[in-house]
């Protein structure tokens, strides 16, 4: 479910657009009431909701406002305004700040809201794939200190890094890295531990786990070809891998 911070000083049409639709039905529940911007800025301080809907013209703090200092804050909630028509020129001034789009409380119908509950629940979405693939980049996936670009600043060691970003979905044997750059197996291999701060296989499992986390977040298809298309032998595999790196099975992974 998401999250969503009602804000609106008037109580006849907080309840009237609490009581607009069943909001469970359509992945979203309430989490918070609020008469002004200032209490709904005191709240997302403490608890950031996924969703703010409120008023545009408020007592203490507007909605307006409250958006802008939002924004400010580095909150990443989506935003979308209850306004009269008489305050137009303040719903330009929300959209240009980012907010998803506005209500006319005067006019409100539940097709109107659904619509841009969907329209922010896409952007929840991409926003939550962003922060899985953050969230792996941060932990185990860049577990190898190179410089930016992903070059470590060996000719031969880089050369074997874009060879397993290029050949990932195949067997990779040390002999043939190793041939590749002119290199004894051992020399080779020590060295690229040494420049990336992980052994050879590890590597390539990490690259062939990136790979698999941007199909499980952007394509619909089954774990087992996904294994497959990223170089694994067999699925128990995969999936003994893929949890050692982000401690999810794959499945879970996608599920979340």
């Amino acid at each position: 479910m998401y999250s969503v911070y009602l804000v609106e000083d008037e109580i006849f049409a907080r309840d009237m657009v609490k009581h607009l639709i069943a909001w469970e039905k359509y992945g979203f529940t309430i989490s918070g009431e609020f008469a002004n911007g200032a209490e709904a800025e005191n709240a997302m301080d403490k608890q950031l909701p996924d969703i703010v809907i409120t008023d545009i013209v408020m007592p203490v703090l507007d909605g307006v406002e409250l958006l802008r200092r939002s924004r400010e804050a580095g909150w990443d909630s989506q935003f979308i305004m209850l306004t009269c028509m008489s305050e137009f020129t303040y719903a330009q001034q929300a959209l240009e700040l980012g907010a998803i789009g506005y209500v006319l409380k005067l006019s409100l119908r539940p097709e109107r809201l659904i619509a841009l509950l969907d329209k922010a629940r896409g952007e929840l979405e991409q926003r939550d794939k962003w922060r899985k693939l953050s969230t792996i980049s941060d932990t185990a996936l860049l577990a190898a200190d190179r410089t930016a670009g992903g070059r470590t600043g060996h000719p031969q060691i880089d050369r074997i890094v874009d060879y397993i970003s290029e050949h990932y979905r195949r067997d990779l044997t040390l002999g043939e890295l190793a041939r590749l750059v002119n290199m004894e197996q051992t020399y080779v291999s020590n060295l690229f531990k040494k420049k990336t701060g992980l052994t050879l296989t590890n590597f390539t499992q990490k690259v062939r786990i990136e790979a698999a986390v941007h199909q499980l977040l952007h394509t619909s298809l089954p774990v087992s070809a996904i294994a497959f298309e990223c170089g694994f032998s067999n699925d128990n595999y995969f999936n003994k891998v893929f949890k050692r790196w982000t401690g999810k099975t794959p499945s879970d992974f996608r599920r979340s």
